[in-house]
Order: structure tokens, then C-alpha cells, then sequence
């Protein structure tokens, strides 16, 4: 769980403090390459991802190596594998970015609605959180998959609804201590509206949280979503998807490596870059970090 101090450091300090951090520097690198591939990927693509090369498979039909023709090689259905893989980071952070913004919405709104308005509110609202959360991601996730009819629309309601719980509570935890503070309640006294002192001062102190936890949960949704259409519930065939490209190579994977290799190098490459970023941004953001500094 994240934890930041109430104090809000000024925007100039917190890019100062983010500058100095060579891990935020290799994390937006990372991020800006695959973000590049993705938006650029109908420029950069060698050919179409749903292409089947007459060419693309040996004479005992198994699939070719990396070659000057198929830079990454081929996959069983003769597909070029560097394609399929530009444009299945396109379906992968589309869904996560759609997916987390959304959340980052919901679990602000519901953290800050519970953790300022005690009572019947709070508990229904912490009750359905706990629910939520008392399910492992993947099964909540497979057990949704399974209602709804798969396709993009269903991986993105899917990613939103195992992400946000997590950040109710954090925002409530946040609100909690925030709504004691004396300016809070010089407002009240001022005869300040709830809307108005949730607005002006609860939100701007709390949307720390939300920034350093989303920026961190891009990593776990790309990789929710790629298990869930490795396991046949997610982005569905023959739109290309990280996940289902290692799903369409396990059975391949010693005649054929490099189409489990490939997507696997950038889940990883991708994974990495979040996470770098995410917690360069959470020191960045905390001020114990300039203190230690």
C-alpha cells in the first residue's frame, strides 16, 4: 500500500525532485518507446497483423525463424510476428489507460464520499469494496469475463472493476485523517458547503494518492489483461494481443520460440517502464524523499 504525507509539495518541487531520479528518466524512456510503437505502429509494421503469408511457414508447415522478411519470424498461421506484436501494444495500452483512468475516477469519488460522509454511506460503500477485494484479481476477473460477451469493451469494464477498490480505500484512509485538520473545520465554521470543502480542500490533498496509485497500476492491469486473453477471455482472435500471442506459442514454444519470446520481452519491457515511473513519481510526490535528500 502506498503511503504519502498529507503536505503537498509545490508543482516546481516535484519536478525538481523528479529530474534528479535516474529511474524516473529510464521509466518514461521505456514508457515513451512502447507508447511510440503503439501510436506508430501502421508505420512501423513490416505488414498487415492479420496477414497469412503464403510464404510464412517452412515446407512441414511449422513457422520461420527471424529473417530479413519476418524480422521476428512467423507465427503458426504464417502472421508476422513483429506486427501483430506492435499492434497488440496498441489493444494493450489502450485498455490500460482507458481502464485505470476510469477507476481513478470511480475509487476517488467513492473514497472521498465514504471517508467524508460517516455512517450508512461509509459502510455500505466499504462493504462493497471489501467484497471486491476479498476475490483474487484474476478470478474476479475470469468470473465477470464469463457474464459479459468477450471482446475490447468487456476487458476495459473487466480491468476497471478489479482496480478501483484499492484505491477507495486509500482515498477514504486519506479523507479520514484530511476532514480533522484545522482548516477543514475553520471552513466549516465559515459556513463553508460540503461540495465546496470537498472541492477546494479534502480533493487537493488527496489527489496525491490517486496519481502515484495509478501511475503504479498501469503495470498490473497490462498484465491482468494479457492473462486474461491468455486465457481465452479477453481480447479474442485474430485481433493481436500480447496475451493471446503467447497463448497461440505455448504449444509452439521449442519449434517455435520467439512467438512466446516476443510478447513476453514486451510485457516485460513495458511492465518495467511503469514501474520504474510509478515510483520515481511516489518519491517524487513524498516529501520525506526531499528531507532524506
Amino acid at each position: 500500500m502506498v503511503e504519502i504525507e498529507i503536505e503537498k509539495p509545490s508543482e516546481r518541487g516535484f519536478w525538481v525532485q523528479l529530474r534528479r531520479l535516474p529511474r524516473a528518466w529510464i521509466g518514461a524512456g521505456l514508457v515513451l518507446l512502447v507508447a511510440l510503437a503503439a501510436v506508430l505502429a501502421p508505420i512501423l509494421a513490416p505488414a498487415d497483423p492479420l496477414k497469412q503469408f503464403r510464404d510464412g511457414l517452412a515446407a512441414n508447415g511449422t513457422p520461420l525463424p527471424p529473417s530479413t522478411q519476418f524480422p521476428f519470424g512467423s507465427d503458426n498461421l504464417g502472421r508476422d510476428v513483429l506486427s501483430r506484436m506492435l499492434y497488440g501494444a496498441r489493444v494493450s495500452l489502450s485498455v490500460s489507460v482507458i481502464a485505470n483512468v476510469v477507476a481513478a475516477i470511480i475509487g476517488t469519488g467513492l473514497g472521498l464520499w465514504a471517508g467524508f460522509y460517516s455512517g450508512p454511506t461509509d459502510w455500505l460503500i466499504m462493504r462493497f469494496v471489501d467484497v471486491l477485494l476479498a476475490f483474487p484479481a484474476i478470478l474476479l476477473a475470469l468470473g465477470i469475463g464469463a457474464v459479459l460477451e468477450r471482446g475490447y469493451r468487456t476487458v476495459i469494464i473487466i480491468l476497471t472493476i478489479v482496480t478501483f477498490p484499492a484505491l477507495v480505500r486509500l482515498v477514504r484512509s486519506q479523507v479520514l485523517t484530511v476532514r480533522e485538520r484545522v482548516f477543514v473545520e475553520s471552513a466549516r465554521a465559515l459556513g463553508a458547503s460540503d461540495w465546496y470543502i470537498i472541492f477546494n480542500h479534502i480533493l487537493p490533498h488527496t489527489i496525491t494518492v490517486t496519481v502515484v496509485w495509478t501511475t503504479l497500476s498501469f503495470a498490473n492491469t497490462i498484465l491482468v489483461e494479457s492473462a486474461l486473453s491468455f486465457l481465452g477471455v479477453g481480447i479474442q482472435l485474430p485481433d493481436p494481443s500480447w496475451g493471446n500471442m503467447i497463448n497461440e506459442g505455448q504449444s509452439r514454444y521449442r519449434i517455435a520460440p520467439w512467438m512466446i519470446i516476443v510478447p513476453t520481452v514486451a510485457i516485460l519491457i513495458t511492465t518495467l517502464g511503469f514501474n520504474l515511473l510509478g515510483d520515481a513519481v511516489r518519491d517524487a510526490l513524498d516529501p520525506r524523499t526531499s528531507q532524506r535528500q
